[in-house]
């Protein structure tokens, strides 16, 4: 159980003065964990993307050939201040992401490491704007969506898990998480039979997955509507990415406080990390290669999707 993880980063994020240098303090302790941090500033704000790497043991970061997995806590902010005092509902994705990073470098450190390399990045804001949205108001962000999301990005990375709160909806009405199809160079695939696997594990129930259209896979700021930030990443990156959404039953907006649930930040970390150990040792596929190569020769890239459009 990762409940020990979630309290700890939630108490330590739930501050006005939270920034990157509160998980670089938190994780001083482990020295296998390599914690970077980048300082982002917008026309709403500042930011500081935070970075962690925790090496396996055949990774890429100490010239090993095994995969990285990328897990990103995507968001606009943790804190909606000063409209707000507190964690928003939107700091799941910065809570799991964090509290995953928190768990295998503490593994790492006891000797538990992973086979492959597993990055850790989400950005630490507690004074994010808002913005409307239907049908429950968004977070928004200091700086845009593609400058964060390209500094928490990584080359090294072979899969990304986005996880991104996903609560002001009327899509997924299922309390504790679901995961996206794999979305891949602006295609939609099916979903992974192994994250399921996975999921059915750490859930002890059936899976739970949540569609995604093509609108959500086109780029921020077209003026197209969006379930909302989940597969961004898919628009910087060629690697495949899964969307994992903390969910629940009612929509909550993204700026609510007080709408943090603790079971299913739990249960989400757990999925995050069980994927990072079956990843990197090769017990783990987000898609089918054979079956994509087979799209893109029938019907060519669909690497528009991933651009403003045409004029």
């Amino acid at each position: 159980m990762l409940f020990k993880e979630i309290i700890t980063i939630c108490d330590l994020l739930d501050d006005p003065a939270a920034s990157g240098q509160t998980i670089l303090d938190l994780l001083e302790p482990y020295d296998i964990a390599r914690v970077e941090i980048e300082h982002l500033e917008g026309e709403k704000g500042s930011t500081d993307v935070v970075r962690i790497i925790v090496p396996g043991t055949d990774g890429k970061s100490g010239g090993g050939k095994s995969p990285s997995l990328g897990i990103l806590g995507t968001l606009g902010g943790i804190g909606a201040r000063p409209s707000a005092a507190g964690l928003v509902s939107d700091a799941d994705g910065a809570l799991v992401a964090m509290a995953a990073a928190l768990k295998l470098a503490g593994m790492a450190q006891r000797g538990d490491r992973c086979t492959g390399d597993v990055i850790l990045a989400t950005h630490i804001c507690p004074h994010a704007p808002t913005q409307p949205h239907e049908p429950t108001p968004f977070m928004g962000s200091p700086v845009s969506l593609p400058q964060q999301i390209r500094a928490e990005l990584s080359p090294d990375m072979d899969a990304v898990l986005s996880v991104d709160t996903t609560k002001g909806n009327r899509v997924i009405n299922h309390h504790g998480f679901a995961i996206s199809p794999t979305v891949k160079e602006g295609y939609i695939l099916r979903v992974s039979e192994d994250l399921l696997t996975i999921m059915e594990w750490v859930t002890g129930d059936v899976p739970a997955t949540f569609p995604v259209t093509m609108q959500d896979i086109t780029p921020y700021g077209n003026g197209i509507y969006h379930i909302n930030s989940i597969m961004q990443p898919s628009v910087w990156t060629d690697c495949p990415v899964v969307g994992v959404a903390p969910t629940t039953r009612m929509a909550v907006p993204g700026c609510a406080t007080g709408a943090n649930m603790p079971y299913g930040l739990e249960v989400t970390t757990r999925f995050c990390v069980e994927v990072a150990k079956a990843f990197g040792a090769g017990q783990v596929k987000f898609y089918d290669p054979e079956q994509f190569a087979l799209m893109q020769k029938l019907y060519g890239s669909m690497a528009v999707l991933r651009t403003g459009g045409t004029k």
